[in-house]
């Protein structure tokens, strides 16, 4: 065994084989695997192995487009059977909503290529003719769509890594993983050591177990779940080719052809955990006693759409172990807290996404980044607020609901609260309905009358948003923005290290204040953030909450200067935005603070003291209207929140919901990181290259530098959409009206002052001039579009800087 490598990998399933694979085709020849027992022991042998490429969200479709494409280029490569069945896969929609869902896909698919599409009843019976189409509203076809051999093309990625140099050694479990002062590991087995500059943790079923050792948690719970095949059936023996597969996720079980026989799967309601407080370290190849009857109402309902099941005895049960992340995607990416540690864990559809997993995983470890952007599954989506209890009740959630529709903008009740503010009682009596972010429950619109829901079209709560939208605009709102991110740097060398992490140059000026971009690795957005100077050695920032441990990555590759210090204020200070053409007339009533704006310009910054508060007040607002963010002590939240309420309610003023800002925002054609900015864009693609100084070193400027002189290859624009009944959200393709695919949507919504379906989008560079008419697919369904020369609500910034 070596005893030095570059990356060590600790597990011997799919996923760790395919990242071990996409290390050494990367060039990484010094790699090495260590498996506790065989390879595929754990959740990799007993899977169904069924490959989809549609996904909700795009990088995920395109991630797992990659995977399907590439066992067959695996097959050719190796030598090795992958066992690959692609006689395509039928989804069927019972419900308008799962209607809408799929047409959404399928025109996402065109948009990248790939063929997803809709059939009609009688190709879909001559495709499969066990199937009872009765009831169905919608039939898609994906050609490839099938299944795999969850052995042959785990060996295939494991002689794919030998060949390009890695070693695998099994039955040598990692006893002790121990980080040293240089940033290298040592990984420890019974029988020898490995000093290595990246640990991976793909260890599945056991990711907690390996987690612990570097003194980490995952949020991470196993479940049981089950699936059975049956006896050879007579209509399928007859055949001379191969069923496609049946998603019928209305129906919440999944079926597809195994033999002569069919494969039946259930997510039931009635779910089982497994292994709570640990996986068994004997546990490898075993399965659980069968429990069909929980899975009974599954089963009759796929006996309803496909009654040969019903007519067919039962071959054999598999009651397996999967182990899944409290929103069942991957956790994945490096740990924040520690040097050279990457985990790949919690993976559910992993025959989907295993090669896309660890391509992704190779680029990020070998170049610095992925060339996705992989936020909604990096690790630091989660933070130590995501306890057991919350991790258990969501995983309960989601996975008795597997198949139900994952709405734009849905909050799920599960394991909520888990973090709260002193205001949360106070605004709950006032009608608020809460959302969660980053653990933070944060009031999303005030109306007790109004529950929330989730849907593609309009909800019930949308005229709520709009009455909060339009009293800001007409007169003032309050708006508790206490999921802001916050941080602090003091100390002689505070504007030094904010230089040098930070593309733009820092306020020099006490009460000057600056927005900057964040720049990644290839030169893209990482973060943007607002940063002001509020003493000569004192700097305070702002940015989004919930990229708050994601963001903690990028300012620990910026060493702190002697003497300085960075903390998160992000639990101990909220924050109030008081924003509207009233908002001065609001608050000077609680201050004796000047508000004119010869005293307090737009963007500055000062200390003063608001109803008795000491507030840190920065004169700025994301609704792009006349405000003030006021971040006061956590403990003066409640104080300060009344005392606002209190002074707006003479005037017409009044709480304004997270949802409403985003409107707000909207009609400004103000973009936001984790929707319309990422590491996938460009500054000049986004509105940001006058925000770089390239006079000065900043964090990734070679990485900027390589691309600054480049032509733009997207433009983010806003548009107007002739829409009715939805909204757009993020992700819907956009095309010209002959069909060319032009670009997608980063977010939308409603401009409710201005009376717009408006949304932020990147289209090719050629079709982003001002006026040019598209199609945005709404509900799946063309929707007539034009660029916006200016955002509609005040263009100018009048009301921003008056």
């Amino acid at each position: 065994m070596r005893t030095h490598a570059q990356a060590v990998v600790i597990g011997g399933g799919l996923v760790g084989c395919s990242i071990l694979y996409h290390l050494a085709r990367a060039g990484w020849s010094d790699v090495v695997l260590l498996e506790r027992s065989e390879l595929t022991s754990g959740s990799t042998w007993h899977a169904a192995a069924n490959i989809h490429g549609l996904h909700d969200s795009t990088n995920i479709s395109r991630m797992q487009h990659y995977t399907m494409q590439l066992y067959r280029q695996l097959e050719a490569e190796t030598g090795q059977g992958c066992g690959i069945f692609q006689p395509g896969s039928l989804y069927l929609a019972q419900t308008g909503e799962r209607v809408q869902q799929l047409r959404l896909q399928e025109a996402k698919a065109r948009r990248y290529g790939m063929d997803f599409h809709e059939v009609s009843r009688d190709e879909a019976e001559r495709l499969h003719p066990l199937v009872d189409f009765t009831g169905i509203s919608c039939i898609m076809f994906e050609p490839d769509g099938g299944n795999v051999d969850p052995s042959g093309v785990t060996m295939a990625y494991a002689a794919g890594a030998r060949a390009g140099g890695a070693e695998i050694h099994r039955h040598t479990p990692v006893i002790a993983t121990e980080p040293q002062p240089d940033g290298s590991w040592i990984v420890r087995t019974e029988s020898a050591e490995i000093r290595t500059h990246w640990v991976v943790n793909a260890a599945g079923l056991w990711a907690r177990e390996v987690a612990a050792m570097a003194g980490v948690t995952l949020p991470l719970m196993p479940t049981e779940h089950q699936y059975f095949v049956t006896e050879t059936i007579p209509e399928i023996a007859a055949l001379d080719r191969r069923l496609p597969s049946v998603a019928d996720r209305d129906g919440e079980y999944y079926l597809r052809q195994e033999g002569k026989g069919l494969l039946v799967g259930a997510y039931e309601r009635d779910m089982r955990f497994w292994a709570e407080d640990g996986t068994p370290q004997g546990f490898g190849h075993e399965l659980f006693p069968d429990d069909l009857e929980r899975i009974e109402e599954n089963m009759l309902r796929a006996i309803d759409r496909v009654p040969a099941v019903g007519r067919a005895g039962i071959k054999r049960v598999i009651n397996g172990p999967m182990i899944w992340s409290p929103d069942a995607a991957a956790l994945f990416g490096p740990v924040p807290e520690l040097r050279g540690y990457f985990c790949c864990c919690g993976v559910i559809p992993g025959f989907s996404q295993s090669g896309g997993l660890g391509k992704l995983a190779a680029e990020w470890m070998v170049e610095g980044e992925p060339s996705l952007d992989m936020f909604g599954w990096d690790l630091a989506r989660f933070g130590d607020w995501a306890g057991r209890d919350f991790t258990r009740a969501r995983v309960a959630d989601q996975y008795a609901h597997r198949f139900k529709i994952h709405f734009p903008g849905e909050e799920r009740e599960a394991g909520r609260p888990v973090r709260t503010r002193p205001a949360h009682a106070m605004q709950a009596e006032m009608g608020a309905r809460f959302g969660l972010n980053f653990g933070w429950e944060h009031p999303l619109y005030f109306d007790a009358d109004i529950p929330d829901s989730a849907g593609f079209i309009r909800q019930p709560w949308w005229d709520a948003v709009g009455r909060e939208a339009r009293m800001l605009r007409d007169c003032a709102g309050i708006i508790d923005i206490s999921n802001f991110a916050k941080y602090r740097v003091t100390g002689p060398g505070a504007e030094d290290w904010l230089n040098a992490l930070f593309a733009n140059r820092m306020p020099r000026e006490t009460g000057r204040a600056c927005l900057t971009p964040l720049i990644g690795k290839r030169g893209g957005i990482a973060g943007d953030f607002t940063v002001t100077r509020l003493g000569e050695q004192e700097f305070w920032i702002f940015g989004g909450g919930a990229a708050e441990r994601y963001h903690r990555r990028f300012f620990a590759q910026v060493p702190l200067p002697e003497g300085t210090q960075f903390e998160s204020l992000t639990g101990a200070v909220c924050g109030v935005n008081v924003a509207g053409p009233q908002a001065r007339a609001l608050l000077q009533g609680l201050t004796g603070a000047d508000l004119s704006n010869a005293a307090f310009p737009f963007f500055r910054s000062q200390r003063m003291t608001v109803a008795g508060v000491e507030a840190v007040a920065l004169r700025v607002s994301f609704t792009g209207d006349l405000g003030w963010e006021l971040h006061i002590a956590e403990a003066d939240q409640t104080r300060l929140y009344s005392a606002l309420i209190e002074a707006g309610k003479p005037i017409g003023a009044g709480p304004v919901g997270s949802r409403a800002l985003m409107s707000l925002r909207l009609e400004k054609g103000y973009g936001s990181w984790g929707r319309d900015y990422s590491p996938e864009y460009w500054p000049q693609e986004c509105g940001f290259a006058n925000l770089i100084r390239a006079d000065k070193s900043f964090l990734n400027k070679e990485g900027w530098r390589a691309i600054a002189e480049r032509p733009a290859r997207d433009r983010m624009v806003l548009l107007e959409i002739a829409a009715t009944e939805a909204d757009a959200s993020g992700g819907e393709p956009i095309f010209l009206p002959d069909g060319t695919a032009a670009g997608q949507v980063s977010s939308g919504g409603y401009g409710h002052f201005v009376g717009k379906s408006l949304a932020l989008a990147y289209l090719k560079v050629e079709h982003a001039a001002p006026g040019t008419a598209l199609h945005v697919s709404l509900l799946g369904r063309p929707h007539d579009a034009r660029v916006l020369e200016r955002p509609p609500f005040d263009p100018e910034g009048l009301r921003l800087r008056g």
